[in-house]
């Protein structure tokens, strides 16, 4: 039996051992940087402005980082035990050619999330524009069909631009851009919150402040949509882990690096944006959640300084978070046609299509509607895989196996249906509460439960149907 070059190319690939060569500190500092960044400072801002006491979002935060973090130290095991890919370890379960549906759904996900961290960049690159007066918003009127103005577009291009370069350098100058970026967010988040405590005339002002005052359902509407949206947030690297943990050194390594750089990072960073947006609701009167919309407000000299930095840091979130996952997912699907880099480009193409700054619009549509929904894909998929590689092979795995067709991995040519119907069973029920964000559907108590927990009831019924029906079908 031979490699099959329709399923391999050099990206795919496993890597040698003498390659892995990522320490502890490296992966720290991965975890680091991704977790420093405006959508994580947005994440317990949004709550804020939905009605949650800074207590409560901040708990909400750091409850689903520590969830998401045993998935994810589940998942992250295959990539350091034998060097492969997401979309690789994905063909033990769904097949060769089955896993590309579980690949490029995540692949979806993260052409969305690519979407919104380079619009973020460029509303930076706007902010500089407007500041320095090259640009005069009121003189550009927003285009119906785009849905922004000429400038802001051409800034979230320019963005988009510099993406692409980086991405076309590889995963070498990826993992030098992550080390550099983060410490250019976390000073502008530490200013932020030196602002707050100061324009809200301290601590106590912060700690007391509210947008609404949420108890017993209405609370819980709040709330599990928003834990959900957390462990959603996250739950897309806890399925791509693999892309970066194949390079660990050991397997001590990329846990405690995980560990160490995620859960507190996380928490830590989004309590800067639950303190500055609470003070924002004293200084200004409303919340105002997103930091790129405050900045502006600030002195010339301060926004040029500061939006610069968001573009840095938001440059190399974007590109490890966004970029590796995909740009694999769709190498996988014709590795003979499609490299690493070209995935890459694929995916940067897709984000500028999803027109992401109506996700931003509000803070409905970026949990509700972004982070929950996509949530209720990822769960089930990691159900799958964990119990795929944890409970059905006991973390053994055949490698050669995973690239050529004649292997233990066929199934039916190349597609297993148990997975596949495994993955339709446990995602189903989330549709009804899916299409009642769109008023589309009024679906009973059951299902928008279901929805508002996507991630873990989906999870859950991946996981037990999955070991089930492989044990009852273990061809299929």
């Amino acid at each position: 039996m031979r490699e099959d070059d329709a399923f391999t190319n050099a990206d795919l690939r496993p890597v040698p051992p003498e390659r892995r060569t990522w320490s502890l500190w490296d992966i720290a500092a991965l975890w680091v940087g991704m977790a420093v960044c405006i959508p994580t400072y947005q994440l317990a801002s949004s709550l804020i402005e939905q009605g949650l006491a800074w207590w409560e979002a901040a708990l909400t935060v750091l409850l689903g980082s520590l969830i998401v973090a045993v998935p994810m130290a589940l998942n992250s095991h295959a990539g350091t035990a034998y060097g492969i890919p997401f979309p690789v370890l994905l063909r033990s379960s769904f097949g060769l050619r089955g896993s590309n549906v579980p690949a490029l759904m995540r692949a979806a996900v993260a052409c969305g999330w690519f979407g919104i961290q380079t619009w973020i960049g460029g509303s930076a690159f706007y902010g500089i524009l407007v500041s320095l007066g090259l640009v005069t918003p009121e003189d550009w009127a927003v285009v119906g069909w785009l849905g922004i103005s000429w400038p802001q577009f051409f800034a979230f291009l320019l963005f988009w631009a510099v993406n692409m370069a980086v991405i076309l350098r590889g995963i070498e100058c990826i993992r030098w851009l992550e080390n550099l970026g983060a410490p250019f967010l976390l000073a502008v988040g530490f200013a932020l919150l030196g602002w707050a405590l100061y324009a809200a005339g301290g601590a106590g002002e912060l700690f007391a402040e509210k947008t609404q005052d949420l108890t017993g359902a209405a609370f819980f509407a709040v709330f599990l949509p928003g834990l959900t949206g957390i462990v959603g947030f996250w739950g897309t690297l806890a399925l791509n882990v693999p892309d970066f943990t194949r390079y660990a050194r050991s397997q001590y390594d990329q846990t405690v690096g995980m560990a160490v750089g995620m859960p507190a990072t996380t928490t830590g960073f989004a309590l800067i944006g639950i303190l500055v947006t609470s003070a924002t609701v004293v200084v200004y009167g409303e919340a105002i959640w997103n930091p790129v919309e405050l900045l502006d407000r600030f002195p010339l000299g301060v926004v040029l300084v500061s939006q610069f930095a968001l573009i840095i840091a938001t440059l190399t979130t974007n590109i490890a978070a966004n970029v590796v996952s995909p740009a694999n997912d769709f190498s996988n699907l014709a590795p003979r046609w499609i490299s690493f880099r070209m995935g890459g480009i694929i995916t940067g193409l897709i984000g500028v299509a999803m027109f992401p700054w109506e996700i931003l619009r509000n803070p409905h549509n970026y949990v509700l509607t972004f982070l929950v929904g996509y949530s209720a894909l990822l769960g089930p998929i990691a159900g799958i895989m964990i119990a795929d590689y944890w409970v059905v092979r006991q973390r053994r795995l055949v490698v050669a196996d995973l690239y050529r067709l004649d292997g233990a991995y066929l199934y039916r040519a190349g597609v297993s249906w148990v997975a596949l119907g495994v993955l339709g069973l446990a995602i189903a029920p989330s549709l009804p509460g899916f299409l009642a964000t769109f008023g589309f559907a009024e679906p009973s108590a059951f299902f928008r439960l279901y929805y508002d927990t996507s991630w873990f009831s989906g999870f859950l019924v991946a996981f037990v149907a999955y070991i089930l029906a492989r044990r009852a079908w273990p061809e299929y």
